[in-house]
């Protein structure tokens, strides 16, 4: 077989380098072998990332019992719950480049013929996809799976818990002595928050995508069944490697059809309008983001997973995972089965003796929690270009709301009036410039909706930003406002007192401006200076392209 690391290992010329293998303690035997590159995202700063060495073990086990030579690297990350409410969150979304970009160079540089990838947390995992599709290499994607929730009081509890206790002291419906319970108690181990969230959504997806193995979306973290799907994971991509079968192989414009019908299903994090874009440009394909509504329309809520409901992902797991909710999908003709996956198989294959375990957790099509997919793009005057909002975690209450806007050009001044009491019941927040290159880097805005949630408003008060929210955020609350105000968009134009209209069952979000009022006020604006003048952020804002687009780099 011609592989990459022939390149620097077969011939006579290729001496030194066979020289520096073997200073790594490499034999002749195993630069025969091809060369995996194991991609270790492992990381002391983010609890998702914690046991990401002894997954890596298990990967580096199977690689070496199916005849390769394993050859461990890494990759930075950033823990979106550590980086939120401060300037590290401006690092957050920019990371998922930076992570592409240095797989791209070592996997390069170093003639390896295929890649585990191991993430675990927000944008590493779409990072690591972006480079699989990029270099089309054979590759597997194995995360280290999700956290257990935490217990309060009998109930299951979350990161999200937390930080909507938190607001709930400054408005006094909450105590010191409680918040620090549920503190202690919320976050119990290793592991993705456990909630649907970003992390989580994006690990799902990777099943669907068929860049996984069955199961990684959901097999718990402390789960020793996490590290045999790792050691499988580790083998078979010596399989895709000797069957020469690739991501570019695999992820087709339908695969991506099939990821957005299960996040539907599922009630994935917003996060998701960004980053199947992003991966599917890396694949040569155009994902429009209004196929959401396409799909939201064919495809129901199945599953009511915090933040929008009671259950979390390790019920999810116990229910079947995502193959059961494939096969309930596919039961039902809403899911393409014939899609290849890393198996080697078809998703219809990999299907065989699969059954949803509680009708509860993967709800029935007729019994759905909610007749319409969990996420919806609005469009209008105010958002020509779209904005997304995750619909099945928005009270009935505020799916239709019109109210004054209340404008903030930053999110740290949105939260300071939130959590002092000057937003009123029936108020639509704007946070603005803080969008790809206003931010730049998109903060997710988890403080302010939580903030709401935590005095109380969250059934009361919307929130629309170009920003982005977590994926653990709930309520009416409307990002990636496209274009944003740093390019101009009509965000940029909006007054305090303007009414805003949001109508999230009819796909629609506008000002109640004239045409000729808006024109007026987008012709004075004048761009303000970029928040960040230097470093790898100013660098990030002139470079990256609009949300709606998935906020890739526009070379």
């Amino acid at each position: 077989m011609n592989r990459p690391s022939n390149k620097v290992t077969k011939k006579i010329v290729n001496a030194p380098q066979r020289s520096l293998f073997k200073a790594l303690g490499l034999t002749d035997e195993e630069l025969e072998s091809p060369l995996i590159g194991v991609c270790n995202s492992y990381s002391e700063l983010i609890p998702g990332h914690q046991d990401l060495d002894k997954i890596a073990a298990a990967v580096k086990s199977g690689v070496t019992r199916a005849g390769g030579t394993p050859l461990e690297f890494g990759t930075i990350g950033v823990c979106d719950g550590i980086a939120m409410g401060h300037q590290g969150m401006h690092y957050s979304l920019a990371s998922r480049e930076l992570i592409a970009d240095s797989i791209e160079s070592v996997a390069r540089a170093h003639a390896l013929d295929a890649l585990v990838l191991i993430p675990n947390c927000d944008k590493i995992v779409p990072g690591m996809m972006m480079a699989a599709l990029r270099l089309n290499l054979p590759a597997i994607v194995v995360s280290g799976g999700p956290m257990m929730a935490g217990r309060h009081q009998g109930e299951n509890i979350d990161l999200k818990t937390v930080f909507e206790k938190s607001a709930g002291v400054s408005s006094g419906q909450v105590s010191k002595e409680e918040l620090a319970e549920i503190e202690d108690s919320a976050c119990p181990g290793c592991g993705s928050c456990s909630g649907m969230f970003t992390a989580n959504s994006m690990n799902c997806l990777s099943e669907v995508l068929g860049l996984a193995l069955p199961g990684n979306g959901t097999i718990p973290a402390v789960s020793s069944a996490r590290r045999r799907l790792a050691k499988r994971s580790g083998s078979q991509v010596v399989r895709l490697l000797e069957e020469d079968i690739r991501p570019g192989d695999i992820v087709t414009e339908e695969s991506f059809a099939n990821a957005l019908r299960v996040d539907m299903a599922l009630g994935c994090s917003t996060n998701t309008a960004l980053h199947l874009p992003a991966i599917a440009s890396e694949a040569g394909i155009k994902l429009e983001i209004d196929l959401i509504n396409e799909i939201k329309e064919e495809v129901p809520h199945l599953c009511s997973l915090s933040p929008g409901g009671k259950y979390h992902i390790q019920d999810l797991d116990e229910a079947g995972g995502i193959p059961a909710v494939i096969k309930r999908l596919l039961d039902n003709e809403r899911f393409n089965g014939r899609m290849l996956t890393v198996t080697g198989q078809s998703h219809g294959e990999n299907l065989a003796g699969i059954q949803v375990k509680n009708d509860e957790v993967i709800r029935e099509l007729a019994d759905a929690y909610h007749a319409k997919g969990g996420l919806a793009v609005l469009k209008g005057n105010l958002a020509p270009d779209g904005s997304v909002v995750k619909q099945a975690a928005v009270a009935d209450e505020m799916l239709v709301h019109q109210g004054p806007a209340r404008i903030f050009n930053s999110e740290e001044a949105a939260v300071e009036a939130i959590r002092s009491g000057k937003i009123n019941s029936g108020d639509v927040v704007v946070i603005r410039y803080e969008g790809p290159q206003g931010g730049p880097g998109m903060r997710e805005m988890l403080t302010p909706t939580s903030s709401l949630a935590g005095v109380g408003l969250d059934k009361e008060v919307a929130l629309i930003t170009d920003g982005r929210f977590s994926g653990a955020t709930r309520g009416a609350a409307i990002g990636h406002v496209s274009p944003e105000a740093m390019e101009g968009g009509p965000i940029a134009a909006l007054q305090d007192g303007d009414l805003i209209k949001i109508d999230i069952p009819g796909e629609t979000i506008e000002v109640e401006l004239s045409d000729a009022e808006l024109e007026k006020r987008l012709a004075q604006l004048e761009r303000p200076e970029p928040k960040i003048k230097s470093g790898y952020l100013a660098r990030y804002a002139r470079l990256v392209g609009s949300a709606s687009n998935g906020a890739i780099f526009e070379l």
